[in-house]
């Protein structure tokens, strides 16, 4: 007599892979769109400058300009396109921002001259930031019973599809071809198509009644939430330094082997993708998220002044420093992610999330454009003094979050109910 294999795993329990996953439903619907949009981003984002200049054939100077022009638009659009999710549904937003993404990075294929690469540029540049703001409603109202530990699988998720797609895009530089470059550029077009499918997936939820008193733009007068979105997007300025500063600091400044450069990179991503979920835990109300502040500008001030130790040092005693630093420098990096995520998420009016998340990356994006020169010219600029400024800054920053928010909340006069995450 023949019998079916044996199962002694009691009933129910969840395998190891499910555990590592979101709960069926709409949460991993959600992830699983997240990363295929995300492995997109990594690809383009990789490849981008490279296709402009070697097979378009515009000089370095114009595509500066023409990705600058489009990420300047972009932050403005990023709280119209919230609004637009929070009144005409998150859901339906999101979709047609994938599908104007599909459009406008098909165009990039068709791409000839200066002007039409700036036109093309700045829609894109507003889909980039209507894709975040129009998404975080959707995050919001799915987040379930823990919503910081959804919001944190997230990000861990976006930041594996970024590096598979940054892989897929070394490939095609190596082959330095114009049709693995015109591969990337329509991968990037499939990815937001496939994005788009999936979130097709998704219930619609439920609209959220705005109160009686609210305004129009409630966001941009929330005293509490706009000092939340400076503090951070001071804080914001250190995402530059594994991607910007320190391959510079470590070619130019260090004995270090070369190859170092590529290894802090992979370091500081392996510990963002498998520690952001156990980091962000009981991160839940602006005070757990104040404190994470601290601890974060303390963690990248130490990771900078190890950093700066290594120009100082031989070649192999560079390389421990470094690695050192990046691990460092890392927490303090994950920390920030966590209480940047409770404040924008914690601190919004839950009707207007989509604007509030536009106004939080308005503050981001301002930091990502003036992250290079102002990492540059205080390190590279001043040298050791610059290092120690950079570092007292960042802690600077995490001493005065958590008493800053807190005073702006009491002081507010409008009442907040904030996200709790259950106990571990």
């Amino acid at each position: 007599m023949t019998t079916g294999p044996r199962n002694d795993a009691p009933a129910g329990r969840p395998g190891p892979l499910a555990r590592l996953l979101p709960e069926r439903g709409p949460q991993r619907t959600l992830a699983g769109a997240t990363f295929v949009n995300a492995l997109g981003s990594g690809m383009f984002m990789s490849s981008s400058a490279l296709y402009f200049t070697r097979v378009v054939g515009l000089p370095m100077s114009q595509v500066a300009f023409g990705l600058f022009a489009g990420a300047m638009v972009g932050l403005a659009a990023g709280i119209l396109g919230g609004r637009i999710a929070d009144r005409r549904g998150a859901r339906e937003t999101q979709i047609a921002v994938m599908l104007a993404g599909t459009a406008f990075m098909g165009c990039f294929l068709l791409v000839d001259a200066f002007w039409s690469f700036v036109l093309i540029s700045v829609l894109t540049g507003v889909v980039f930031a209507a894709d975040k703001s129009s998404r975080a409603p959707l995050v919001r109202a799915f987040g379930g019973g823990d919503p910081a530990r959804f919001r944190a699988y997230l990000r861990a998720a976006t930041n594996l599809g970024i590096s598979l797609g940054a892989l897929a895009a070394g490939v095609a530089i190596q082959l330095d071809t114009a049709p693995a470059y015109l591969t990337l550029v329509a991968g990037r077009a499939l990815a937001f198509a496939g994005c788009a499918l999936a979130l097709l997936r998704l219930p619609r939820p439920a609209r959220i009644p705005a109160p009686p008193l609210s305004g129009r733009w409630d966001a941009l007068r929330d005293r509490p939430y706009l000092v939340a979105t400076v503090l951070n997007s001071l804080m914001s300025l250190h995402f530059a330094v594994p991607t910007f500063l320190l391959p510079l600091w470590i070619v130019d400044h260090t004995e270090a082997p070369r190859w170092m450069v590529s290894g802090v990179l992979v370091l500081n991503t392996v510990l963002v993708i498998t520690l952001q979920v156990a980091v962000s835990k009981n991160v839940s109300d602006p005070e757990s998220a104040g404190s994470r502040m601290r601890w974060a500008g303390g963690a990248v001030c130490a990771g900078l002044v190890l950093m700066m130790a290594a120009g100082d040092v031989p070649g192999w005693a560079a390389a421990a420093l470094l690695l050192t630093a990046t691990a460092v420098y890392t927490l303090g990096e994950l920390w920030h992610a966590a209480s940047a995520m409770e404040y924008s998420f914690g601190l919004a009016a839950p009707h207007a999330q989509g604007q509030y998340s536009g106004v939080f990356g308005l503050g981001g994006g301002l930091a990502e454009a003036l992250a290079p020169a102002v990492l540059g010219s205080l390190a590279l600029g001043l040298g050791r003094p610059g290092w120690f400024l950079l570092g007292g800054l960042f802690l600077l920053v995490g001493l005065v979050s958590r008493p800053l928010v807190s005073w702006a909340v009491r002081t507010s006069p409008a009442p907040r109910a904030y996200e709790k995450t259950p106990a571990a």
